[in-house]
């Protein structure tokens, strides 16, 4: 067990209500999982649980990871009520019963409202990423849902940092909770941390690229502070042809989907993402962190470089800073307890250098689970006769109506012909590449 499921699943498993802090990576979601699951009567065809989240990604992951511990309970079902999602499907869906729900405040509220969603059964309240709920603005929503389950009930509160506002919900919603704090999993000897300075004669942006042409991630997450600099820098990487995405708040659902999507299976190399965008988001593997501003909060700082140097794998957290950052700076070394090294910027001879390409490409097909449509299927039509290797086909995911395939950058354009000519189940499907 990792620190905060020792600590908190036995308080958990007692029926206590909880507050536990721990970062990214600490386990946290299988620990709230396992108790909710333990007290699940699945013969009671009822909401029994409600685990709420900031974003979609991150309830989408939450559900899967319940699913996956609960492959052994016979007839369980786990349902996803997000936002960005149609309405009617959901509704349909909730009149076939669930056992456990896992939402976003805002679709969760609609739900209950409308009548469409009853909490009169629920036991269990989870709130995950508490903190960034609050940040999101979900204060109104999260007290309305509150007033709809019963005041009888195990309330769970999962959040990485613990501000104000956290203490304030927790004393109104919670009966004598257990405060559990862990660290995360992964220790400093996994990251290596450097701090860049920019000045008058180098501004960010050209410090940025020095450093991706320096290090070559092949996957890197890139925070700004705010969602509009999120944009701009993603857009001015490019420009010079780094294989980059954007991901913030203001972006339509179907733009997020694909950008994370992009970004899992190596077709991007690059994602340039606001804090709370890039919450809880399932990033395996992550070579480098590179801070484009010293983050406003400590916390959220060692949060940022937690994503990188886990499991036993090594990372590099680069974070820049100008003069008037030198009292961040202290701060947040007093914070770590560790001195950071100052690192002077990589030549400027680099930036004539050619820009190194995410090693893969996406094909998007416009068909999915409702058509049908399996992985098998997929990599057979690429590989068939006269088809790419089977070691240029990377990740294959499939959602409902679509469908999304990691190829070698080198092999694109005859895969796309390949299942353009071709057919998928006995089926001509739409395909088009998503380029840089």
């Amino acid at each position: 067990m990792t620190p905060i499921q020792a600590q908190s699943l036995p308080h958990i498993l007692d029926g206590k209500d909880v507050i536990a802090q721990g970062q990214t990576g600490s386990g946290k979601t299988a620990a709230f999982s396992l108790g909710l699951l333990q007290k699940l009567d699945v013969k009671r065809f009822r909401v029994q649980s409600l685990v709420l989240c900031p974003t979609r990604e991150l309830a989408d992951q939450v559900a899967k990871e319940i699913r996956k511990l609960a492959r052994t309970i016979h007839n369980i079902k786990v349902l996803t009520l997000c936002g960005g999602m149609p309405f009617g499907p959901q509704v349909g869906s909730l009149e076939h019963g669930a056992h456990v729900i896992v939402g976003t405040p805002g679709r969760v509220e609609d739900h209950l409202r409308r009548g469409t969603l009853k909490l009169d059964n629920a036991t269990t309240l989870v709130l995950d990423e508490a903190d960034r709920m609050l940040d999101m603005g979900f204060q109104e929503a999260l007290d309305a849902i509150i007033e709809y389950i019963p005041s009888q009930r195990q309330t769970l509160l999962f959040s990485a940092t613990y501000p104000e506002q956290i203490k304030f919900i927790a004393e109104r919603i919670m009966v004598h909770p257990v405060v559990v704090q862990a660290a995360s999993s992964h220790d400093n000897s996994s990251i290596q941390q450097y701090l860049y300075k920019v000045d008058d004669d180098v501004d960010r942006l050209t410090a940025l690229r020095l450093l991706l042409l320096q290090y070559h991630p092949e996957s890197a997450v890139v925070f700004c502070n705010t969602k509009q600099e999120t944009q701009e820098v993603a857009d001015e990487l490019r420009s010079f042809h780094f294989s980059a995405v954007a991901l913030h708040g203001d972006m339509e659902q179907r733009d997020r989907d694909q950008t994370l999507i992009r970004f899992a299976n190596k077709s991007a190399s690059i994602l340039v993402a606001t804090d709370v965008a890039a919450r809880g988001l399932d990033i395996e593997a992550l070579d480098a962190v590179i801070n484009y501003h010293i983050a406003r909060e400590l916390e959220v700082h060692v949060h940022r470089i937690g994503r990188t140097g886990r499991a036993g794998s090594k990372g590099i957290a680069c974070t820049l800073y100008n003069e008037k950052d030198a009292y961040r700076v202290a701060r947040l070394e007093a914070f770590l307890g560790q001195t950071i090294d100052v690192k002077p910027l990589p030549p400027f001879s680099l930036l004539e250098k050619p820009i190194y390409k995410a090693s893969m490409t996406t094909l998007q097909i416009d068909g999915g689970k409702k058509q049908k449509l399996r992985p098998g299927d997929i990599l057979g039509a690429l590989t068939g006769t006269n088809g790419i290797d089977g070691t240029q086909v990377g990740k294959i995911q499939i959602s409902d109506n679509v469908a999304y395939v990691a190829v070698s950058r080198d092999a694109a354009k005859s895969a796309l012909k390949k299942l353009q000519e071709g057919k998928l189940k006995g089926r001509s499907f739409r395909v088009r590449l998503l380029w840089d």
